[in-house]
């Protein structure tokens, strides 16, 4: 366990990247899993949007509300000590206007319990990046595949595979390091790419599908875990398969409560 380590700022990831020392991150989006993740020595949990296909059953990030990312965050927030936490703003909470984004990144803040957020987009949102941190708001950057936008991209296809493109996304990452963003996590892109980000910006880069050459990976705890089995991403390494073996014990529990072996008489009063 790591939980006597250090607490983990946006400080310690810049250090972590000067030293090559690679970040791990996750998702987590109630307070079980976020303590079991922060006492196993996670460095950043981040409480991302995908609840809503996680945990809602959506086809999508879009529908999830401020409301909702708020309650997720708070849960997260009360169970960590050592890890980041890192709240995910949700579609038109930041896009609308940076007197929004201000509003509702200070509510992932104050009510959340959220140590910083994280939000989609490029250099279009440079100067919302500039307005929260001059407000003392750490903002991570989310490029590559933003699922924000998958009814603009019309699939969930990797981006950044041409040269175009590539160069938009490393113009996308200056950019957001000048407005003052700490990281940037970037999704589904070629590997060479990734490597590419990582040495260009002096941020941390964390992928996710985006190759080893980063400064660390996040990936879906669900999808890590084999919890989630509506698709499995390419780039999403299963460490367990705990849908079926949760499968496996509802079946077993079932067939002990109707053949009367549960509850037995040391399980009894």
């Amino acid at each position: 366990m790591s939980t006597a380590r250090p607490k983990i700022t946006t400080a310690t990831l810049r250090t972590m990247k000067a030293q090559r020392e690679r970040i791990t991150a996750l998702t987590a989006y109630d307070h079980l899993f976020a303590g079991l993740l922060d006492r196993a020595g996670i460095d950043v949990i981040l409480v991302g949007d995908s609840v809503a296909t996680v945990m809602q059953g959506r086809d999508t990030t879009v529908p999830v509300t401020m409301d909702q990312m708020v309650y997720h965050c708070e849960l997260v927030g009360r169970a960590v000590q050592r890890a980041m936490v890192i709240g995910d703003m949700p579609f038109l909470s930041y896009q609308v206007s940076i007197e929004d984004a201000l509003r509702n990144a200070g509510r992932l803040l104050k009510e959340g319990l959220a140590e910083a957020v994280k939000l989609e987009g490029g250099a279009a949102f440079a100067p919302t990046v500039q307005r929260l941190t001059d407000a003392g708001i750490p903002v991570m950057g989310h490029l590559g595949l933003t699922p924000q936008s998958i009814h603009q991209f019309g699939s969930y296809k990797a981006r950044g595979q041409e040269v175009a493109e590539q160069q938009r996304i490393l113009d996308d990452a200056k950019c957001l390091q000048q407005a003052g963003a700490f990281a940037l996590v970037v999704e589904k892109v070629p590997a060479d790419l990734g490597k590419k980000l990582a040495s260009t910006v002096e941020i941390p880069v964390i992928g996710i599908g985006a190759g080893p050459d980063v400064d660390g990976q996040i990936l879906v705890t669900h999808d890590m875990l084999g919890l989630f089995t509506r698709f499995r991403p390419r780039f999403a390494r299963r460490y367990l398969e705990l849908a079926k073996d949760i499968g496996t014990a509802v079946q077993s529990y079932c067939q002990d409560v109707r053949g009367g072996s549960f509850p037995n008489a040391e399980e009894s009063y």
